[in-house]
C-alpha cells in the first residue's frame, strides 16, 4: 500500500541512535520529513543521509525535522551517526513495520531482477500529521537537491 498526498502519516513510534525513543507525534505542529533508507553506512546511504546533514540547517530555519528510518539496529545507526557526524534522529525499524505502514518495504525492481526490500523513500508530513508529499524509487544522489526545490527551498 502506498501512501498518497493528504493520507495521515502513520504514527511512528521508534529506538533512535542515541538511545532514546522518538515518536512522530511529538513533532504534530512542525513539518516532518521522514526518508527510508536501505541500509548505514553504504554509500548511497551514506550520500543520502549527508546531503540531509549538510542541508539541516536551512531545512530546520524553513521549520522542518528530519528524520531517517532503516532497519539497522541502533548501534549500527550510532557507528554511522558518530562516522559521518549525522545531526537528526536516525531510527532502528528491524521488524519492519513502519516501513510497511508507509510502503516503504516490498517488491522493486534492481538491474532487471524483481526482489522484496526497503523501497528508498522520503514523505513530507504537514503540521497536522497528513502526508504533503510522498516520493518512493528515489535515487540517492540528488534527491536531498531536487526535495529542497520542490519545497521552494532553492
Amino acid at each position: 500500500m502506498k501512501l498518497e498526498p493528504g493520507d495521515t502519516a502513520p504514527d511512528i513510534t521508534l529506538p533512535a541512535a542515541d538511545g532514546t525513543t522518538v515518536s512522530l507525534d511529538a513533532y504534530r505542529g512542525k513539518r516532518v520529513i521522514i526518508y527510508f533508507y536501505p541500509a548505514a553506512m553504504t554509500p548511497g546511504c551514506t550520500k543520502q543521509a549527508c546531503d540531509f546533514r549538510d542541508s539541516l540547517d536551512s531545512l530546520t530555519s524553513a521549520g522542518f525535522v528530519v528524520l531517517g528510518v532503516s532497519k539497522d539496529t541502533p548501534a549500527k545507526l550510532a557507528k554511522f551517526v558518530e562516522h559521518d557526524t549525522l545531526t537528526f534522529p536516525l531510527l532502528s525499524d528491524p521488524g519492519l513495520e513502519v516501513h510497511k505502514a508507509y510502503g516503504a518495504h516490498g517488491e522493486k525492481t534492481m538491474y532487471g531482477k524483481t526482489t522484496i526490500g526497503v523501497i528508498r523513500s522520503t514523505f513530507v508530513i504537514d503540521a497536522d500529521g497528513k502526508i504533503e508529499k510522498a516520493l518512493y524509487n528515489v535515487k540517492a544522489t540528488g534527491h536531498v537537491a531536487r526535495l529542497r526545490r520542490e519545497l521552494g527551498l532553492d
